[in-house]
């Protein structure tokens, strides 16, 4: 059977180790990204020379209309969806809380959060048993941030993680009989490019001497976890949070 995943902000860091990895696992691949074209094409690029299928569809996690664009796109591409994994993501400048303007909070919120609600429902509306659909699994990418609350830095970005978190533990309870399995992966310090948009590209560097294991982690490892969460070695595991942070 034609497995078929979605992998929001699939261009680069963990999206992007996600999105080769499932290829690799027989997974035909719709790589989401917001902005960056030339990215999202060299992921794509990578499965067909591999011998996989995937789609580049640029889309907005903030936009609701971008999300139901995406996911229209690809049943047109690629065909029924197996499997979701939100892994888009932004943050912004590090700075306190009484630095923050409104715009801010509601850019990140758009994104982190309703993005991800967004894809959520759009999934359960194709895989649910309850809406005619085979079931599937989603796979949730959040952040050890939800748990130590960034204070300092991003303790907006924080806060959404936190909504994930809670997202995953009532959405998994809510389709556990419809044949979807929903879980969290929640990384820890990890080498992307994401620490650039925060102002300190060198991040995991200052920070993983804080770790047990006394180094950062790298994009694949967390793409592993994602897979075995949505692999049927893990049939009866929903509602998960499984922590890819070094002992963190």
């Amino acid at each position: 059977m034609n497995k078929v995943v979605i992998i929001t902000g699939a261009g680069r860091g963990i999206g992007a180790a996600t999105a080769r990895l499932a290829a690799s696992g027989g997974y035909a691949v719709c790589v989401n990204y917001r902005s960056n074209r030339e990215a999202a094409a060299g992921v794509v690029s990578d499965i067909e020379m591999a011998g996989g299928r995937a789609v580049a569809v640029a889309a907005d996690m903030s936009v609701e209309a971008d999300v139901v664009r995406l996911f229209a796109e690809c049943d047109r591409a690629l065909g029924p969806l197996s499997a979701l994994v939100n892994s888009a993501g932004i943050i912004e400048r590090q700075m306190r809380v009484d630095e923050m303007d409104g715009g801010r909070l509601q850019r990140v919120f758009a994104t982190n959060v309703f993005g991800p609600f967004l894809c959520s429902r759009e999934a359960v509306r194709r895989m649910s048993t309850r809406h005619g659909g085979r079931g599937g699994a989603i796979v949730n990418v959040s952040s050890l941030a939800s748990v130590y609350g960034s204070p300092g830095e991003y303790v907006d970005y924080a806060a959404t993680k936190g909504a994930i978190d809670t997202l995953t533990t009532g959405l998994a309870r809510e389709v556990a009989t419809e044949g979807i399995r929903v879980n969290v992966v929640r990384a820890g310090h990890i080498y992307t490019e994401f620490h650039a948009l925060g102002g300190e590209p060198d991040r995991v560097e200052r920070v993983k001497a804080d770790v047990p294991m006394k180094r950062g982690g790298r994009p694949d490892e967390v793409a592993q976890a994602i897979m075995w969460l949505l692999s049927d070695e893990a049939s009866y595991v929903t509602g998960t949070r499984l922590d890819v942070s070094g002992g963190r």
